[in-house]
């Protein structure tokens, strides 16, 4: 379930934001489009998660989310003007962002010890992600440059294949292939789902709200959540940079076109092992500190990039101008930790802190800041940001660009770590006695 959940996800975003470029859409239009996967989410908090929680079974809503989902994913590459593209993404976004709280939520169910058992479960996800993006160094490659097998060896063949990549109108065309990829996945997990342990819906308990968003909502006038919540807005907005701008920045130090879903796919391969030692981490450190942990990692990633940025430039850093591509490379090692310790993190949270009978729609709420409001203003933020360090015309000035999510994300640490101090164990039923509507 996992490994399908992100393969779907992990086939088409990073390559999308060239994507559309290449099909001339307007600036906004673009935005508008990227904000789906938002706009998905604020329905996914009132509607959807709601389902789960007290209407609908779990994994029968998964089959039918990632069969209509699917469907829309197929259609997409043979949409070349705005209104069919964006009205297909949305019809894909509304049926596939909740599920990604709904597959949290029947593995919280159905595992015994969440706290130690969900990051190697939710690992497969990042395993899924990555064998979406490695398979494109061939589909992205100009075979056209490539020399017959029969008439080099091996060896050099595969050189030639891996050294390569398409240009133009060909990689436009091969790209759309990211689109089937995910459709594919989407259909296959719909059918896989019917065959996942039955997760019946809770209905509210006496007391409680009939509204499960609701319910979930109470709890941020508790202090310390509402202090997470807004950290989880300001690391949302800056983790949707990362995406936005990676691949232009990562083409712009010298990495082929056809190598840039392998290369921001190191940081998922990173995350499979943090992943499997976060239980161990978070026993050990608590969540503030790894939460804390999980924002810095943003702050380094993006001020490497900065700095291999203004190496590349004429009048940079020009003694660590060769080393600037393996710079930008290598760093992407940070994403599993970005990722892991502090968004895997809040999911761990939420299941830990949160009412059992509204789990599912608290996970969403927090996907409202992680996958909606946060990437939602990031969508449109990080795109002017581009424009005002590229003004007159120029070149984007990746430096500058980059010095400002890494300012926010150190803001956004030292923030957690003076004001979120969560209960103990032991304090938790009080903490939701206090939160719980009357």
């Amino acid at each position: 379930m996992m490994f399908l959940e992100f393969f779907i996800w992990g086939a088409w975003l990073p390559l999308i934001f060239a994507y559309l470029e290449s099909l001339k859409f307007e600036v906004f239009q673009q935005g508008w489009i990227l904000n789906a996967f938002a706009l998905a989410s604020f329905v996914g908090m009132f509607f959807s998660n709601q389902f789960a929680d007290r209407n609908f079974a779990a994994e029968r809503f998964l089959a039918v989310s990632h069969l209509v989902g699917g469907l829309a994913m197929l259609a997409l590459p043979f949409a070349q003007t705005f209104w069919p593209f964006f009205l297909l993404m949305l019809v894909h976004c509304l049926f596939y962002v909740p599920t990604i709280s709904i597959t949290n939520s029947i593995a919280f169910t159905h595992l015994e010890d969440p706290q130690r058992e969900f990051g190697p479960v939710r690992l497969w996800g990042t395993i899924g992600w990555i064998a979406a993006s490695w398979p494109f160094i061939f589909v992205l490659a100009d075979w056209a440059k490539v020399p017959s097998l029969a008439e080099v060896g091996f060896v050099e063949w595969l050189g030639a294949a891996l050294g390569t990549s398409k240009e133009g109108s060909a990689l436009l065309a091969a790209q759309r292939y990211t689109f089937v990829a995910s459709g594919t996945a989407s259909l296959v997990l719909a059918t896989l789902s019917l065959w996942l342990p039955h997760t019946p819906p809770k209905p509210a308990a006496v007391g409680q709200s009939r509204f499960a968003w609701l319910e979930a909502m109470q709890l941020l006038k508790v202090p310390f959540v509402a202090v997470l919540f807004l950290v989880t807005f300001f690391d949302a907005a800056v983790h949707q940079c990362y995406f936005i701008w990676t691949n232009d920045f990562l083409k712009s130090v010298g990495i082929k076109p056809n190598w840039v879903m392998p290369v921001m796919s190191i940081g998922q391969i990173a995350e499979i092992g943090t992943m499997a030692i976060l239980g161990w981490v978070l026993v050990r450190l608590g969540w503030r500190v790894t939460m804390v942990i999980g924002i810095l990692g943003h702050a380094v990633r993006f001020s490497v990039f900065a700095l291999a940025a203004l190496a590349t430039r004429a009048d940079g850093l020009q003694a660590l101008a060769a080393a600037a591509p393996w710079m930008a490379v290598v760093i992407n090692v940070l994403h599993g930790i970005c990722y892991a310790f502090f968004f895997a993190t809040v999911y761990i949270f939420v299941d830990e802190f949160f009412p059992k009978d509204a789990r599912a729609s608290a996970q969403g709420l927090f996907n409202f800041l992680i996958l909606g409001l946060g990437p939602f203003v990031g969508n449109f933020y990080w795109p002017y940001v581009g424009r005002v360090v590229a003004a007159n015309g120029t070149a984007i000035d990746f430096a500058r660009l980059f010095a400002h999510p890494a300012l926010v994300a150190l803001g956004a640490a030292l923030f957690l770590g003076v004001f979120f101090r969560p209960p103990a164990r032991a304090q938790r039923e009080r903490a939701e006695a206090a939160a719980a509507p009357h």
